[in-house]
């Protein structure tokens, strides 16, 4: 009960001491067992990094208010690297004596899910300890083989205490999130010994970014039933070319700032057989052209991939090519916001002819493709039956960029006395 916390170190009135109590005894509970925990819950993270400063000075000396522990809220957050700990029943035992009532979420690893196999085993994903009026939410991360680390959703079984913990409130647990690893700063926080993410702040932005798609392998499988993987020497070979060819292309964007998702066929595969498509030829990426930089063509051309073609210009429907090992390119698609609606541009070499593909307004969401954490449309199915129409699920072999799209619109004609700058080919 709370009362037997009523007397704090620098408590001020109007403020709630029992948090700085649980986090504390938490803490020693952790560091008993050796499990390196670190903190990852956005409010306290919100003002740690406005101070963030003066805390990496001062990692040691007493605070003289508690400023961070002692805002009264439901529920504290931390993370725990999967890797780090095995021994939960001891330490369960150990927060029983504590005084801790504790809940455990599992469900099943996302990592074993396969073509050939969907049993994968259940593993822990959160863990929740409760003493007095405050829980710590204790969110476990896994590293994906993209070398990224991923956390679960929190999806109750029926037999579980939905009135626990106000669980709706908890910032980790409606979606899967995907993160970088981050780097730890162990710090003084109202005289509490705790691990931080490094940067605070980029930590906070990539968690407002963080939802994660899983692939579809259960789908992937079903498509596959009913049309049997092409396992020829020749797409094999492209296969792998296509996955070599999206890394180079990742760590090269990745390296410059800008931020792209898989588009058109390459996301095709990704959401319909979780795979390459075989027949497809090209690799298809998209960027906002907000995000456009001058120097992503020198970039890409440092890295061992000429310029195949530039169409288009900044301000309307540009689009790049580049020519990646034997004959898969890398197409590289700009989007283009409007009011109610996204579009990206074609133009016919030809005849200077320009096409526009148009799209429901959409967000992005991370995903693990061929081991790489990349991003895809969140609102996939609509991203992919704007490009492909309905019978999407049916593979089509012959396909005209300028007329089988169901999202294709005339858009004119380039006037001529631009195509020198709009229609460059190397």
């Amino acid at each position: 009960n709370g009362a037997a916390f009523s007397k704090v170190r620098g408590s001020q009135s109007g403020r709630d001491s029992t948090r700085w109590h649980v986090v504390r005894k938490f803490l020693g509970l952790i560091s008993s067992h050796n499990i390196p925990v670190y903190l990852i819950d956005p409010l306290v993270l919100g003002l740690v990094d406005k101070d963030i400063e003066q805390i990496r000075s001062s990692p040691d000396g007493p605070s003289p208010e508690c400023k961070y522990f002692c805002t009264p809220r439901d529920f504290t957050t931390f993370a725990l690297l999967d890797k780090t700990w095995k021994h939960e029943v001891s330490l369960f035992r150990n927060a029983e004596k504590m005084g801790f009532q504790w809940l455990k979420i599992i469900n099943k690893d996302p990592r074993l899910d396969g073509m050939d196999d969907l049993s994968g085993m259940e593993i822990p994903l959160h863990y929740i300890f409760k003493l007095a009026s405050h829980a710590i939410h204790l969110v476990v991360f896994y590293e994906r083989s993209g070398n990224f680390l991923w956390h679960g959703p929190l999806r109750l079984k029926h037999h579980m205490d939905r009135k626990f913990v106000p669980f709706r409130k908890l910032h980790f647990g409606r979606y899967p999130g995907a993160y970088e690893k981050p780097e730890l700063l162990l710090v003084s926080i109202d005289d509490l010994k705790v691990q931080i993410p490094k940067n605070p702040s980029s930590f906070l932005e990539e968690m407002s970014h963080s939802r994660f798609l899983e692939c579809r392998y259960r789908e992937a499988r079903a498509f596959f039933q009913l049309y049997p993987d092409d396992a020829s020497l020749d797409a094999v070979e492209f296969r792998k070319k296509a996955k070599s060819l999206l890394h180079l292309s990742a760590l090269t964007l990745n390296n410059l700032g800008v931020k792209f998702w898989l588009s058109s066929g390459t996301c095709l595969g990704w959401y319909r057989q979780c795979n390459v498509i075989p027949h497809s030829k090209d690799v298809d990426l998209g960027i906002f052209i907000r995000d456009y930089k001058a120097d992503i063509i020198p970039a890409f051309q440092k890295a061992g991939l000429p310029l195949k073609h530039k169409f288009g210009k900044v301000e309307d429907s540009l689009e790049l090519s580049f020519q990646g090992e034997g004959d898969v390119k890398l197409d590289i698609f700009f989007f283009y916001e409007e009011d109610d609606h996204i579009w990206n541009g074609g133009t016919q070499a030809k005849s200077g002819k320009k096409f526009k593909y148009l799209f429901p307004k959409f967000t992005l969401c991370w995903t693990e493709f061929v081991e790489l954490k990349v991003h895809v449309p969140c609102e996939t199915l609509q991203y992919v039956e704007a490009n492909y129409g309905p019978e999407w699920k049916v593979p089509v072999k012959m396909w005209d960029w300028k007329s089988s799209p169901s999202n294709v619109q005339d858009n004119g004609v380039w006037p001529i006395d631009e195509w020198d700058n709009v229609i460059q080919i190397y």
